[in-house]
């Protein structure tokens, strides 16, 4: 039977198959996620993230050795303080949790890319993200918050700040206070597009930020809406955002997808905690093979139009990019 066009040519051997592959990953597009809380010689595990843990200060080179010797070139940062207060003080003290961690990790692997969360919710005895107000969260008083806390995360050696508030106008003051101290030079990502979403529950244990009161719903963004994306991402660009983030990611690559498409920065997407954890879940149940799945998972994100991945598989990730499973 004659059949000139005969799409499973491309398909018949690994070699033609990754020689035509569309979407290309690397290690170098993987961002780590890294707990650290208060303390010494402190490595333990974290029950609500299955083969994750928490660090000390002193403790965080054991595992920034592990993800230097995978082949990641970032971390992202979430710091776990002793002390929470009403307004979450400690978030931008000279010797708080992150700006310890940041000093250790730039003096001992100072080629490693570090981007640190900026946000109160660790920080707050209540668990918002900004100061309250009659039990609602004051978006412009908490604003200078949030740049003093970027500021102090720069001042201590972060490479990039990422605030994850979801405060309106947050990008600008935050710029504003970075570029006043002549911090002009470092970049911004941004948590443009976080929506209001129950894949955080095993980050809100690990963390210990969950809200004490009430949710999150009158700052982070309905799940049902797509073109509400489309103008936080807009008002992100306006404000100096130098990368945009779409949280989570699994459930929402139309919005990856859009946003990618809609605007010319970089485009991050984070791999939340519940979704880590349904596949470790599954995994545990025999119900799936979890490397294939995380491989498809990841692929199919950055397929969407993400650039940079942020996930807690990172490090098996990229080994098996290393091994040609993927990329």
């Amino acid at each position: 039977m004659e059949q000139p066009i005969r799409p499973r040519r491309l398909r018949r051997t690994p070699a033609i198959r990754e020689m035509v592959r569309e979407t290309r990953v690397s290690p170098s597009s993987l961002i780590y996620p890294i707990f650290v809380r208060e303390g010494k010689k402190i490595i333990e595990d974290i029950p609500s993230l299955d083969g994750q843990k928490r660090y000390s200060p002193d403790m965080l080179p054991f595992a920034l050795e592990e993800v230097c010797k995978a082949g990641i070139s970032g971390i992202l940062l979430f710091g776990i303080p002793d002390h929470k207060d009403e307004i979450g003080s400690s978030a931008w003290e000279e010797q708080g949790v992150v700006q310890q961690a940041l000093r250790i990790a730039k003096q001992e692997f100072p080629d490693l890319y570090c981007i640190t969360d900026v946000c109160l919710c660790e920080y707050t005895s209540h668990g918002h993200c900004g100061v309250l107000k009659n039990c609602d969260v004051d978006n412009d008083k908490t604003l200078p918050l949030l740049a003093k806390i970027a500021l102090s995360h720069v001042m201590a050696g972060a490479d990039m700040v990422a605030p994850s508030d979801m405060m309106d106008g947050r990008i600008r003051a935050i710029r504003q206070e970075l570029d006043s101290h002549h911090f002009e030079e470092v970049p911004i990502l941004s948590y443009a597009v976080k929506y209001a979403s129950a894949f955080y529950g095993p980050f809100r244990e690990a963390a210990g930020s969950a809200p004490s009161f009430g949710d999150r719903k009158g700052y982070q963004m309905d799940y049902h809406n797509r073109r509400e994306a489309i103008r936080e991402a807009a008002l992100d660009v306006q404000e100096g955002a130098d990368i945009l983030m779409v949280k989570p990611a699994l459930s929402y690559l139309d919005i990856i997808s859009e946003v990618s498409s809609s605007f010319s920065l970089p485009m991050a997407a984070y791999s939340v905690s519940g979704e880590y954890a349904m596949i470790k879940a599954a995994a545990r149940l025999g119900l799936i093979q979890e490397d294939n799945l995380v491989c498809e998972t990841a692929v199919g994100i950055f397929r969407a139009g993400a650039d940079l991945l942020i996930t807690y598989y990172a490090k098996e990730l990229a080994n098996w990019i290393k091994e040609g499973r993927i990329g």
